[in-house]
């Protein structure tokens, strides 16, 4: 039974078994994830859930990172875990696409200040949070994403519960239960990627697995096998769904040490376009006005997602390897300005992604693209991007993810705690409570 299996492992899994790597690991995406969720805070999206939740909320009692005030817990999870997505600049595991550490810190943050949580407990906790939730995403992958599903918030509340509920200490049963609960609310659509609607899924999920794993805690009794049943989670948003992806080599084989770190602030698929035209732009020799056509030749996946040739926001333009092609050429970089709505009203911007195509390269690997471009006078030029940087096998490093953070905690007004808040996650097993922590991801 593989929910069994899952919640026999959680149970035995402590922080003294944790791989080294695999802790190291967890930092990093932890680093990243704050990094994130400072910028993403006061994205009007984020705002404007805030806005119409703050009537509704309870005690204010967790913390809102990158803002002053606090909120209830159930409200804090949901607000940064959007605010940590919000941008597509957070955590991704290739092989599904998933965002995991968005959906699953949040809730583990909030319980750290409503229960006492050292930092050994949490980081082993986000651990398998993540592990769950890209395993799980595994067992319905590709066909998962390709049906619809936004596959970050369907499988991330399922992690994320899995997470809170070694924090709880839950029993077997009551680790199936919560993972029952959390099946209950898994959703969210690829339709909303592009718009604000996308984060009610990302928040969802991590409200969501808190929820579940609380319930379960009260003995909120659930089905036996909430993923594998005949009417299950996996069965439901799969139509073959490879059970052993979850179950196979568990403690041996790691999804943690697969999750990578953007960066672009746009989907992971863009990202050899974005590595391919900067490259290219040092070539040419020739004014970009001279460009007749772009094409781009790239996995399957890259035109499901990416193929959107006339966005109107900055945030549709994250997902939009048109966009990314043409400011990556105009302007030699590819941060937040440039998936702003300012730059995608540019004319030369727009002028210029109205001459980008796509198409399928079956063979091609997802994180690699093939970039043509051909000018006025019939030249071209011509580049492979094999393994963009932030990738399985070119992935940034400490100091990368640190300088990412540094640049990104600027955009947070009034926050002056970057390196303390550094500091603080690469010692976080020497703390022993982890709601100490936060008061640096606070103005």
């Amino acid at each position: 039974m593989v929910s069994q299996t899952i919640a026999e492992f959680v149970i035995t899994a402590n922080p003294e078994n944790l791989p080294p790597e695999v802790n190291h690991a967890a930092k990093r995406s932890l680093l990243n994830f704050f990094a994130t969720a400072l910028e993403g805070t006061h994205d009007i999206a984020v705002e404007r859930a805030l806005e119409t939740m703050r009537p509704f909320a309870g005690m204010a009692e967790a913390t809102l990172i990158g803002r002053a005030e606090k909120s209830d817990a159930m409200t804090a999870a949901f607000i940064n875990a959007a605010a940590a997505n919000v941008h597509d600049f957070d955590d991704t595991h290739i092989r599904t696409i998933i965002h995991p550490t968005a959906p699953v810190a949040p809730p583990l943050l909030a319980l750290s200040e409503l229960r006492l949580v050292t930092g050994r407990q949490f980081i082993n906790a986000l651990a398998l949070g993540i592990e769950f939730t890209c395993r799980i995403g595994n067992a319905v992958s590709p066909e998962h994403y390709a049906r619809g599903w936004h596959i970050t918030a369907t499988c991330g509340v399922l992690g994320a519960a899995l997470g809170v509920g070694k924090l709880l200490d839950l029993g077997t049963d009551r680790l199936i239960f919560a993972l029952g609960s959390a099946s209950a609310q898994a959703s969210g659509l690829v339709e909303n990627l592009g718009f604000m609607a996308k984060s009610v899924g990302v928040g969802g999920s991590a409200r969501g697995a808190l929820l579940a794993a609380l319930l379960a805690e009260k003995n909120y009794n659930g089905p036996s096998a909430p993923l594998e049943g005949v009417r299950g989670f996996l069965n439901v948003t799969s139509a073959d769904p490879q059970l052993n992806e979850i179950t196979d080599d568990l403690g041996t084989r790691w999804e943690t040490l697969h999750n990578i770190h953007k960066p672009y602030p746009c989907g992971i698929v863009i990202n050899a376009v974005i590595d391919g035209c900067l490259k290219l732009r040092e070539r040419l020799t020739v004014p970009i006005e001279e460009v007749t056509s772009i094409k781009l030749s790239g996995h399957p996946l890259l035109s499901q997602r990416a193929d959107r040739p006339d966005v109107q926001t900055g945030r549709e333009s994250q997902v939009s390897a048109q966009h990314a092609a043409a400011v990556s050429l105009i302007f030699g970089q590819a941060g937040l300005k440039e998936f702003s709505d300012a730059t995608v009203n540019d004319p030369r911007v727009r002028g210029l992604t109205r001459k980008v195509t796509l198409e399928v390269a079956q063979s091609t690997l997802l994180p690699d693209v093939h970039i043509g471009i051909t000018f006025a006078d019939g030249s071209s030029e011509e580049i492979f991007v094999k393994d963009a940087r932030g990738t399985n096998d070119s992935p940034l490093s400490d100091a990368d993810i640190e300088a990412k953070f540094r640049e990104l905690a600027r955009c947070a007004p009034n926050y002056k705690h970057a390196e303390q808040l550094i500091k603080a996650v690469w010692q976080i097993d020497k703390n022993n409570d982890v709601s100490t922590l936060l008061k640096d991801a606070i103005p």
